[in-house]
């Protein structure tokens, strides 16, 4: 009874128990932290609320306004040298086996608590049990677990006190912003790992989430999966939960050949989905049946396919000039490439009337429709088709 503590588990028993509290820690930080104080994407009952933060206490030492700072700041900071734990800018290997001593260093710096802090918890409990005695927690769950589990109990703990480390601050923040796929070209590296949400709680589709951080739903495409969102539906149906906001999902008047006001507003909100649809349905098949006319073999044509849907702030100076004097040669292509930059620089005008935003996209589409490429006049006639309003 001793060696096993109290409740004398069986092997099996303890593999299933550490990967049921690990998980509770991970809704706790991807729904409570990430979501709920980080983006405000729901609001939560207090009870709720505090269960996770006390939760959290136990099993990470983490304090709500730390967190919350740090992530915001890695948002705001993004790719850059302000950016907390950028592997960009640290590299992988740093980022992906240092990412907790990352988050300790930066939860020190006042200025980032005091500037991106607002709105998380700063109450007593915080402030004096939380923060002021933030490893008393996990030395209080140390004791409980080797009481309950005995000795295994404390391979139990010790895996709780890896999980968080190395799962959240290690492999969503490095692996997150290096390799995977992306739905969308956001302006940072990040990458969705993983089309299924379920290790590390819907936080492995991290591309999704940069596109939209205050969404409350990390999925976008029918055969992804995110966990975190079907706990945050669970708590909804239970009242417990208030969802405020998720990604935008495209609406359409099919009849609608005008642009005007509602187009303007529509297409800036969903402008991620626009220009997406803008690489797949216009710029890489014209591209692709431009190599098959020409009948070219040369691997450039492979090299240069990603780079030219790519975010140009991500694309090296070098590799830009490269693709510049390829599109030299190829003037379709070369005018195609113009017009999706052309594109994405009238949401980019933030100084511009709504009036001259509408005169840019409304000369936008005239220059589209000169070039008499199907597949660019289709792409026009979706484009005057977005609407705010639900179609009937």
């Amino acid at each position: 009874m001793q060696f096993y503590g109290l409740l004398d588990l069986s092997w099996s028993s303890y593999i299933i128990t550490t990967l049921v509290l690990t998980h509770i820690t991970i809704v706790s930080v991807t729904v409570f932290l990430h979501r709920c104080q980080a983006h405000r994407a729901l609001t939560m009952n207090p009870v709720l609320a505090h269960f996770f933060r006390f939760w959290l206490w136990l099993t990470t030492g983490m304090s709500t306004r730390a967190w919350a700072s740090i992530h915001r700041k890695h948002h705001a900071r993004c790719e850059t040298s302000d950016d907390p734990h950028s592997p960009q800018i640290l590299g992988l290997p740093m980022v992906l086996w240092k990412g907790a001593e990352l988050y300790r260093k930066e939860a020190t710096n006042e200025e980032t608590l005091k500037r991106y802090s607002h709105g998380t918890p700063n109450d007593w409990l915080e402030n004096n049990l939380y923060i002021k005695h933030s490893s008393l927690g996990f030395r209080i769950l140390l004791v409980v677990e080797l009481l309950l589990l005995g000795i295994p109990g404390a391979m139990v703990w010790a895996a709780q006190m890896f999980w968080i480390p190395f799962f959240a601050a290690g492999v969503i923040n490095g692996i997150g912003h290096y390799w995977g796929y992306r739905n969308f070209e956001c302006p940072d590296a990040s990458t969705n790992i993983s089309p299924w949400g379920i290790l590390i709680g819907g936080e492995e589709l991290h591309n999704n989430h940069h596109t939209y951080p205050t969404s409350a739903k990390l999925s976008v495409k029918w055969w992804e999966f995110d966990i975190g969102w079907c706990y945050i539906k669970l708590f909804s149906w239970l009242g417990l939960v208030n969802i405020k906001r998720t990604y935008p999902q495209p609406k359409y008047l099919p009849n609608k050949s005008e642009i005007d006001g509602d187009t303007l507003t529509a297409i800036i909100a969903n402008r991620f989905h626009v220009m997406t649809d803008y690489s797949k349905k216009v710029l890489l098949p014209n591209f692709w049946q431009e190599k098959a006319k020409l009948r070219h073999t040369s691997h450039e044509w492979d090299t240069l396919a990603p780079v030219l849907v790519k975010e140009t702030t991500l694309v090296t100076p070098g590799i830009q000039a490269r693709l510049e004097r390829f599109l030299e040669k190829h003037e379709t292509l070369q005018r195609l490439y113009g017009l999706r930059e052309n594109l994405q620089a009238i949401w980019n005008k933030t100084t511009a009337s709504q009036k001259e935003l509408l005169e840019a996209l409304q000369d936008w589409c005239r220059q589209a429709e000169s070039m008499g490429i199907p597949a660019l006049n289709a792409f026009v006639r979706q484009l005057k088709g977005y609407s705010l309003i639900q179609s009937q």
